[in-house]
């Protein structure tokens, strides 16, 4: 079976349905894609003289080789794929950048959320400086502050010697504070503070420290409703908020998962010294099928998975059991009734009760509702207590028989 040269084009891209019928070979550095030919300038697209031809493997689906190095999107390390949702991010990563405006990082977890936000580094005025990183939700809320802002000597027990914050590391750089949403309500005035004065105090000083600090947070929750729950500072939020960027979901970018199979193949196989110079053309189409609620996260495990359970230069991946969890995503997915909800709700509300409807540990209580609309939403859901069930041959309707004695 022959093997054909093949460059991805720097407008289209290559449809994953396409390359599943072809046997690729890569074996120079492929040419990266622009985001726009007219943001971003010539010197930033990275040339190539690879050539482009294809050839029709008689209908007969071929395998993957991968040889040469994955490129990265213009200029953008590490940021792998060409689709159109990904130029949109890069576009607006090369719109802030060059400023000083706080970003906020928006998408599900395993999006690569610190990636975009090392970009924005990379392209500031403050690359040479540092870039400081804190996931607000790895840190006890006790320690918090601490890292956020440093302590005096004494200032608590167990500061033995005095520590530099984040903040204060971050000065004349950027400061990078994943999973922004974690950071406790009482933490927030302080970092608004910072956002607003550009002023702090260590822990246990009353002495303000000045800081010039560029701020990018990132989160995987809905702050709008965390807002509105009261469980997130309005005004905080809004300071966050100048520059949002949305990064979308792996399932959303469906023709970047080749080139992502092929980056991450490439870095385990060197990781554990091994050579996987091929992939089977239904592995590819069986990880693009996948949704990957993990996203690039998961991606990368299972590559990493397979790298290793690979004993020779062909990759194996067990695609039965990303079938198995597509089906089960699919049952997993289908929307309740309001109704299912609401009688899921109180028949979980019953068994910590013990079915115990009324007093101030009761179902009733907890509910919200009084005794007797309880007792009616029983009925008319047909929650009966397990053993008071009527017989079978009595009818079939789940709303006979029920009455309070039963019930209590």
């Amino acid at each position: 079976m022959g093997l054909i040269s093949f460059a991805f084009p720097h407008s289209n891209g290559a449809d994953p349905r396409f390359m599943a019928d072809h046997e690729l070979d890569l074996e120079e550095r492929l040419s990266a894609w622009p985001l726009d030919d007219e943001r971003l300038p010539a010197e930033k697209i990275i040339s190539s003289d690879t050539k482009v031809s294809a050839q029709r493997s008689n209908g007969v689906r071929s395998d993957f080789h991968f040889n040469g190095e994955t490129p990265n999107e213009a200029g953008f390390e590490g940021i792998v794929g060409h689709s159109s949702s990904l130029r949109q991010v890069l576009r607006l990563i090369e719109t802030v950048a060059t400023g000083d405006s706080t970003v906020l990082l928006l998408g599900e977890t395993g999006t690569g959320k610190e990636l975009i936000a090392r970009a924005i580094h990379n392209r500031s005025r403050r690359k040479d400086r540092n870039l400081v990183k804190l996931n607000c939700a790895a840190i006890p809320t006790g320690l918090l502050e601490s890292e956020l802002f440093g302590h005096e000597r004494g200032a608590f027990t167990g500061a033995i010697a005095q520590k530099v914050g984040r903040v204060e590391l971050a000065d004349r750089g950027s400061l990078f504070l994943d999973e922004i949403g974690d950071i406790p309500l009482e933490l927030q005035p302080k970092l608004l503070r910072v956002l607003q004065e550009r002023e702090f105090e260590r822990l246990g000083s009353t002495r303000t420290t000045k800081v010039d600090v560029r701020v990018v947070a990132a989160t995987h929750r809905d702050l709008e409703g965390m807002v509105a729950a009261k469980q997130f500072r309005s005004d905080l939020y809004y300071r966050l908020n100048v520059f949002p960027i949305t990064i979308p979901p792996l399932r959303e970018r469906p023709e970047d998962i080749p080139l992502l199979v092929r980056h991450f193949v490439q870095q385990a196989a060197e990781k554990m010294n091994k050579s996987i110079d091929r992939i089977p053309s239904e592995i590819v189409e069986a990880l693009t099928e996948y949704p990957w609620p993990g996203n690039i996260r998961e991606l990368e495990n299972v590559i990493e998975r397979a790298v290793i359970l690979s004993p020779g230069a062909v990759l194996r991946v067990p695609i039965r059991d990303l079938r198995t969890r597509i089906a089960a995503g699919n049952n997993h997915d289908r929307t309740q009734t309001l109704e299912e909800v609401e009688r899921t709700h109180i028949l979980t509300t019953l068994k910590e009760t013990r079915w115990i409807l009324s007093g101030p540990r009761g179902a009733a209580t907890r509910l919200g509702l009084n005794r007797a609309t309880l007792y009616f939403r029983m009925k008319k859901l047909g929650i009966v207590r397990p053993g008071t069930e009527p017989p079978s041959n009595e009818g079939n309707s789940r709303t006979e028989r029920v009455s309070e004695q039963e019930i209590l």
